[in-house]
Protein backbone atom coordinates (compact mmCIF):
# COMPACT_ATOMS: atom_id res chain seq x y z
CA UNK A 1 0.00 0.00 0.00
CA UNK A 2 1.32 3.40 -0.95
CA UNK A 3 2.10 5.69 1.98
CA UNK A 4 0.82 9.24 2.12
CA UNK A 5 3.54 11.84 1.84
CA UNK A 6 4.30 14.14 4.77
CA UNK A 7 3.15 17.06 2.63
CA UNK A 8 -0.25 15.48 1.98
CA UNK A 9 -0.68 14.57 5.65
CA UNK A 10 0.13 18.16 6.57
CA UNK A 11 -2.36 19.52 3.98
CA UNK A 12 -5.11 17.22 5.23
CA UNK A 13 -4.80 18.48 8.82
CA UNK A 14 -6.62 21.74 9.45
CA UNK A 15 -4.47 24.62 10.58
CA UNK A 16 -4.68 25.14 14.35
CA UNK A 17 -5.19 28.84 13.70
CA UNK A 18 -8.49 28.26 11.88
CA UNK A 19 -9.65 25.01 13.53
CA UNK A 20 -11.90 26.99 15.89
CA UNK A 21 -13.71 28.50 12.90
CA UNK A 22 -14.17 25.11 11.22
CA UNK A 23 -15.59 23.67 14.43
CA UNK A 24 -17.88 26.65 14.97
CA UNK A 25 -19.04 26.71 11.34
CA UNK A 26 -19.85 22.99 11.29
CA UNK A 27 -21.73 23.20 14.60
CA UNK A 28 -23.60 26.30 13.45
CA UNK A 29 -24.57 24.70 10.14
CA UNK A 30 -25.85 21.58 11.91
CA UNK A 31 -27.80 23.62 14.47
CA UNK A 32 -29.40 26.05 12.03
CA UNK A 33 -30.20 23.29 9.55
CA UNK A 34 -31.91 21.17 12.19
CA UNK A 35 -35.70 21.28 12.73
CA UNK A 36 -35.12 22.46 16.30
CA UNK A 37 -33.17 25.44 14.95
CA UNK A 38 -36.10 26.37 12.76
CA UNK A 39 -38.49 25.85 15.68
CA UNK A 40 -36.38 28.15 17.87
CA UNK A 41 -36.45 30.85 15.18
CA UNK A 42 -40.23 30.60 14.90
CA UNK A 43 -40.56 30.73 18.70
CA UNK A 44 -38.45 33.91 18.86
CA UNK A 45 -40.62 35.58 16.20
CA UNK A 46 -43.83 34.53 17.96
CA UNK A 47 -42.51 35.75 21.33
CA UNK A 48 -41.51 39.06 19.74
CA UNK A 49 -44.95 39.43 18.14
CA UNK A 50 -46.73 38.62 21.40
CA UNK A 51 -44.75 41.28 23.25
CA UNK A 52 -45.85 43.96 20.76
CA UNK A 53 -48.92 45.05 22.77
CA UNK A 54 -46.85 45.00 25.97
CA UNK A 55 -44.41 47.53 24.49
CA UNK A 56 -47.07 49.45 22.55
CA UNK A 57 -45.58 48.39 19.21
CA UNK A 58 -42.94 51.08 19.80
CA UNK A 59 -40.02 51.95 17.58
CA UNK A 60 -37.67 50.27 20.05
CA UNK A 61 -39.74 47.07 19.88
CA UNK A 62 -39.43 47.09 16.09
CA UNK A 63 -35.74 48.00 16.24
CA UNK A 64 -35.01 44.92 18.36
CA UNK A 65 -36.29 42.48 15.74
CA UNK A 66 -34.79 44.45 12.85
CA UNK A 67 -31.36 44.54 14.49
CA UNK A 68 -31.51 40.88 15.51
CA UNK A 69 -32.52 39.67 12.05
CA UNK A 70 -29.87 41.83 10.38
CA UNK A 71 -27.12 40.42 12.59
CA UNK A 72 -28.31 36.83 12.14
CA UNK A 73 -28.59 37.27 8.36
CA UNK A 74 -25.11 38.80 8.16
CA UNK A 75 -23.56 35.91 10.10
CA UNK A 76 -25.55 33.28 8.20
CA UNK A 77 -24.13 34.52 4.89
CA UNK A 78 -20.64 33.56 6.05
CA UNK A 79 -21.83 30.29 7.57
CA UNK A 80 -23.63 29.28 4.36
CA UNK A 81 -20.64 30.26 2.21
CA UNK A 82 -18.28 28.23 4.41
CA UNK A 83 -20.56 25.20 4.19
CA UNK A 84 -20.87 25.51 0.42
CA UNK A 85 -17.10 25.91 0.00
CA UNK A 86 -16.45 22.83 2.12
CA UNK A 87 -19.09 20.74 0.33
CA UNK A 88 -17.88 21.88 -3.08
CA UNK A 89 -14.25 21.07 -2.25
CA UNK A 90 -15.21 17.63 -0.97
CA UNK A 91 -17.28 16.94 -4.09
CA UNK A 92 -14.43 18.03 -6.36
CA UNK A 93 -11.99 15.75 -4.55
CA UNK A 94 -14.39 12.81 -4.88
CA UNK A 95 -14.92 13.50 -8.58
CA UNK A 96 -11.17 13.89 -9.12
CA UNK A 97 -10.61 10.52 -7.45
CA UNK A 98 -13.24 8.86 -9.67
CA UNK A 99 -11.58 10.32 -12.76
CA UNK A 100 -8.14 9.29 -11.55
CA UNK A 101 -9.25 5.75 -10.69
CA UNK A 102 -11.21 5.13 -13.91
CA UNK A 103 -8.87 3.57 -16.43
CA UNK A 104 -10.39 5.14 -19.55
CA UNK A 105 -11.11 8.57 -18.04
CA UNK A 106 -9.19 11.62 -19.17
CA UNK A 107 -6.87 12.84 -16.43
CA UNK A 108 -6.96 16.27 -18.05
CA UNK A 109 -10.41 16.62 -16.46
CA UNK A 110 -8.89 16.63 -12.98
CA UNK A 111 -9.06 19.96 -11.20
CA UNK A 112 -11.22 21.64 -13.86
CA UNK A 113 -12.55 24.13 -11.33
CA UNK A 114 -9.14 25.85 -11.44
CA UNK A 115 -9.35 26.62 -15.17
CA UNK A 116 -10.33 29.95 -16.67
CA UNK A 117 -13.81 30.40 -18.09
CA UNK A 118 -12.44 30.25 -21.67
CA UNK A 119 -10.73 26.92 -20.97
CA UNK A 120 -13.92 25.55 -19.39
CA UNK A 121 -15.91 26.71 -22.43
CA UNK A 122 -13.54 24.80 -24.76
CA UNK A 123 -13.99 21.61 -22.74
CA UNK A 124 -17.75 22.14 -22.73
CA UNK A 125 -17.83 22.55 -26.52
CA UNK A 126 -15.92 19.28 -26.97
CA UNK A 127 -18.38 17.40 -24.78
CA UNK A 128 -21.37 19.00 -26.49
CA UNK A 129 -19.97 17.79 -29.84
CA UNK A 130 -19.49 14.30 -28.38
CA UNK A 131 -23.12 14.28 -27.16
CA UNK A 132 -24.40 15.46 -30.56
CA UNK A 133 -22.50 12.66 -32.33
CA UNK A 134 -23.88 10.10 -29.89
CA UNK A 135 -27.47 11.29 -30.46
CA UNK A 136 -27.01 11.11 -34.24
CA UNK A 137 -25.64 7.58 -33.96
CA UNK A 138 -28.59 6.58 -31.75
CA UNK A 139 -30.97 7.88 -34.42
CA UNK A 140 -29.12 5.72 -36.98
CA UNK A 141 -29.66 2.68 -34.77
CA UNK A 142 -26.11 2.47 -33.44
CA UNK A 143 -25.10 2.10 -29.81
CA UNK A 144 -23.80 5.00 -27.77
CA UNK A 145 -21.95 3.05 -25.10
CA UNK A 146 -18.47 3.45 -26.57
CA UNK A 147 -15.81 5.62 -25.03
CA UNK A 148 -14.49 7.76 -27.85
CA UNK A 149 -11.87 10.34 -27.07
CA UNK A 150 -13.15 13.86 -26.67
CA UNK A 151 -11.19 14.93 -29.75
CA UNK A 152 -12.44 12.07 -31.98
CA UNK A 153 -14.13 13.14 -35.16
CA UNK A 154 -17.34 11.49 -36.39
CA UNK A 155 -16.60 8.06 -37.77
CA UNK A 156 -13.30 7.65 -35.87
CA UNK A 157 -14.61 5.14 -33.35
CA UNK A 158 -16.26 2.06 -34.82
CA UNK A 159 -19.73 1.46 -33.47
CA UNK A 160 -21.68 -1.75 -33.19
CA UNK A 161 -25.24 -1.92 -34.53
CA UNK A 162 -27.83 -1.96 -31.79
CA UNK A 163 -29.15 -5.46 -31.11
CA UNK A 164 -32.89 -5.78 -31.30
Amino acid sequence: MKRTSWWMRRRLRPSARWRWFDTLAKAGARATGHPLGFGLAVAVIVAWALTGPLFGFSDTWQLVINTATTIVTFLMVFLIQNTQNRDSAAMQIKLDELIRATRSAHNALLDLEELSQDELDRFHEKYEALARRARIELQRGLRDDGQPDVDDQPGDAPRRPRSA
